[in-house]
């Protein structure tokens, strides 16, 4: 199967090419980094480094599904692009995926290994309140809604995705369960991002607008 890795970027400069470089080159079809409205430089150094660039409207599920239409792969990876995700664990989340096994592959920050600093308390909150809201109304039990993820084309197109701003991980994460799909989470490592300040995490603004805006999609989509 082909596999097309998907990049949503704003401002990475400082990351994006070692992110982009570290690609499993041989093993993919195309790494598309999608800048949404980046100043500082991001698109040319994702284009050095070997990435393929497009442009997108500002926000992060705008992002992922303007990434999704232009992508040629029938797997798409999801990842972000600030370093702290573990590229070379992508073997991991894609195997899966590719050979079948299953149709949804999230990796898990929670039941990995992190490294102080990488994840705020808000955030490990966050993965188990909507796991546990998931796991009564659903009966499936999420431990993390990182980005880096797994899926084929077909199934992600099916899923119908509306949301366009921090909210698209857990419109997807929901519909999956919804859906009936067979969903596998692997334990991964994550660092502390290299560069740039994190859109979600990074300050008590971002936090705060980010976890209104989680919990408004899971109001949406959770019937």
């Amino acid at each position: 199967m082909t596999i097309s890795v998907i990049i949503p970027a704003l401002n990475e400069a400082e990351s994006i090419g070692t992110v982009v470089r570290a690609m499993p080159w041989n093993e993919i079809a195309e790494c598309i980094v999608v800048d949404n409205g980046s100043t500082d430089g991001t698109a040319e150094v994702a284009r050095g480094a070997g990435a393929r660039v497009i442009v997108a409207s500002r926000g992060y599920g705008a992002a992922m599904s303007t990434g999704v239409k232009a992508a040629v792969g029938e797997v798409l990876v999801f990842v972000d692009g600030d370093g702290a995700d573990p590229v070379e664990a992508m073997a991991q989340i894609m195997g899966p995926v590719v050979s079948g096994e299953v149709d949804l592959v999230l990796a898990s920050r929670i039941m990995g290994r992190r490294e102080k600093g990488s994840m705020q308390a808000s955030q490990v909150f966050a993965g188990h309140l909507i796991g546990w809201m998931v796991r009564v109304l659903y009966g499936f039990q999420y431990t993390d809604m990182c980005a880096f993820r797994a899926i084929k084309r077909e199934t992600m197109e099916q899923m119908q995705m509306r949301e366009m701003t921090f909210g698209w991980n857990l419109e997807m994460q929901i519909k999956a369960v919804k859906m009936g799909l067979r969903i596998k989470e692997v334990p991964v490592d994550y660092r502390n991002r290299i560069g740039g300040e994190s859109k979600v995490s990074g300050n008590l603004s971002a936090s705060v607008k980010a976890a209104w805006r989680i919990l408004g999609v899971f109001w949406r989509v959770r019937g």
